[in-house]
């Protein structure tokens, strides 16, 4: 239900700054700015997890998200959006920490990697019905912003409810056992993940989401629809994936998907740069959609290998890094793009993509499939 609305809003998104009379970079800078307050609210959401429990954050953050939507959907100019989409932000990262600690904990090692699947495809179906509808925009780009709240009003309740007598959602009672982050960034497999996660976030959604629905605009001409077209390639492609993605993961390990991904990822922009028509779209967001799929499924499942239990900061850090990549992606490909041009912005797009390969080659893997977490033993007792 949150990647339903998400998927309306963030081709639309870009486009909608741009009525305000702003350019490109501008225009980048909203979608910079949910990421960025991620960022900074990020550090306090682990200990807020930590002590209060996932259900209590998981249903707040939602709501947070849910009214800030509202609200920029009514924006009267571009100071009022940009300031509403940061709110959003602050509520997107209580959610997203809330409920990757919850999945790390009830999730064995040798199912992790199908379990950032499902997790992902649960999000990925929605991004599919959301460019599938989202046609909307092309009479309205305010639209997509109320579906989006009413969609967050139907997550929220959705976790309240189904969370409502869940043991490992509870808030915490008693001396836990919680990894610290230093702990976690003494392992080069966790350091690894965190830079995987820094360059899908950069490259694959934050400068995607900016470049790419000016580029059709703008370079190939074509209308707003074609926008949503080419977003629901990448959904399709990565939906179909995550899953047989997942497997190879837990049988054959975390690294040869991670680095699977940023190759793939780094031709599909590439092709983006230099096949500049229909069919160079749709390879190029083709490729980004496998490499989606495979930045969903093996960096997250690290990270909980590394984890294991309880740590809310080890994985508020491992979505900081995302959303560090996600504030700075839109921003780098909005300033090359007034700089250099399309095929600049994409160009350096794939270099940043290439660029944690060899980080991941020379670490260690993670998976082993005997390991059971905490949060699983409890369950079952």
């Amino acid at each position: 239900m949150v990647a339903l609305g998400y998927g309306l809003v963030a081709p639309a998104l870009p486009l909608f700054a741009r009525q305000f009379h702003v350019g490109p970079t501008a225009a980048g800078a909203v979608i910079s700015a949910f990421a960025l307050m991620r960022l900074v609210m990020a550090p306090a959401a682990g200990p807020l997890v930590n002590r209060l429990g996932e259900r209590v954050l998981l249903a707040a953050g939602i709501g947070i998200v849910a009214v800030s939507s509202l609200l920029a959907g009514l924006s009267q100019n571009y100071l009022q959006l940009l300031v509403l989409r940061g709110v959003g932000g602050v509520g997107s990262v209580l959610f997203s920490v809330s409920a990757a600690s919850l999945l790390v904990r009830v999730t064995p090692s040798a199912q992790r990697g199908r379990a950032q699947g499902a997790w992902a495809g649960a999000f990925l179906i929605g991004l599919i019905a959301g460019p599938a509808v989202g046609t909307i925009a092309t009479w309205s780009l305010r639209a997509p912003f109320f579906i989006y709240a009413g969609t967050l009003v139907v997550a929220g309740s959705l976790a309240l409810g189904r969370l409502r007598h869940s043991a490992l959602a509870a808030r915490p009672s008693g001396p836990t056992a919680v990894m610290p982050l230093s702990s976690a960034l003494r392992s080069r497999a966790y350091r690894a993940a965190l830079a995987a996660g820094f360059v899908g976030d950069f490259a694959l959604v934050g400068s995607r989401s900016a470049v790419v629905p000016q580029l059709v605009v703008d370079r190939l001409r074509l209308p707003t629809s074609w926008v949503y077209a080419a977003f629901l390639v990448v959904s399709v492609v990565s939906g179909l994936l995550l899953l047989p993605l997942g497997r190879v993961a837990d049988t054959r390990g975390r690294r040869p998907v991670i680095a699977l991904g940023l190759v793939l990822g780094a031709v599909g922009f590439v092709l983006l740069a230099v096949l500049p028509a229909v069919g160079g779209l749709f390879l190029g967001m083709a490729l980004l959609g496998v490499a989606g799929a495979a930045d969903s499924v093996a960096p997250g499942a690290v990270m909980g290998d590394v984890l294991g239990g309880r740590g809310g900061s080890v994985v508020a850090a491992f979505q900081m890094a995302g959303d560090l990549g996600a504030v700075l992606g839109p921003i780098a490909g909005g300033f090359l793009i007034d700089v250099s041009g399309y095929p600049a912005a994409l160009l350096v797009t794939a270099v940043v993509t290439l660029a944690p390969v060899l980080l991941v080659r020379i670490a260690p893997e993670t998976l082993h499939t005997n390991v059971v977490s905490p949060g699983v033993l409890a369950d079952r007792e």
